[in-house]
């Protein structure tokens, strides 16, 4: 599986440690969105689409976010510290309040996809330095893009290779 297209949306806010919001096309079939260019303490990295971790009421079983302090159903109150039961399963004792949605399963993937998109990055950095640039879209204008048939690949690779294997 190769990735074939970087969409980059910078995020303008001085002082900000979010930097962009990143589009991922893989083989110009497969996308995954959401995905944040982040200033980090050692540097730039990727932090993939995520969503918020959730348990259920003790009263209706309504799922609620690990942090609500009411049940989103019933109104019941809930244990503020039912949270810190929550802890990252990767030798790590932090606490875990989402869980990503896509991610790369190994190392080398995750590099050659973090290369690919700070290339991008950079390049788009320097994009919106220009006089009249407008940003990409990240959302919605491929859904039409792909339902016109003539758009489509003309065919669909039978043969997966994963980024970083033989």
């Amino acid at each position: 599986m190769h990735l074939t297209e970087v969409r980059i949306n910078l995020c303008g806010g001085r002082g900000s440690r979010l930097k962009a919001f990143c589009s991922l096309t893989f083989d110009d079939i497969f996308v995954v969105r959401d995905v944040k260019l982040i200033d980090g303490n050692d540097g730039l990295f990727l932090a993939m689409p995520s969503r918020k971790l959730s348990d259920h009421c003790p009263g209706c079983g309504e799922k609620n976010h690990l942090r609500a302090r009411y049940c989103n159903n019933c109104g019941k109150r809930l244990n503020e510290e039912r949270y810190l039961h929550h802890r990252s399963g990767n030798g790590q004792n932090r606490l875990k309040l989402h869980a990503d949605i896509a991610h790369p399963i190994n190392a080398d993937c995750r590099q050659q996809i973090e290369e690919t998109v700070f290339q991008a990055y950079h390049k788009e950095l320097e994009r919106s330095k220009q006089p009249g640039y407008v940003p990409p879209s990240l959302d919605g204008e491929d859904f039409e893009f792909y339902d016109d048939p003539s758009h489509r690949p003309p065919e669909v690779r039978r043969e997966w290779r994963v980024i970083g294997t033989a």
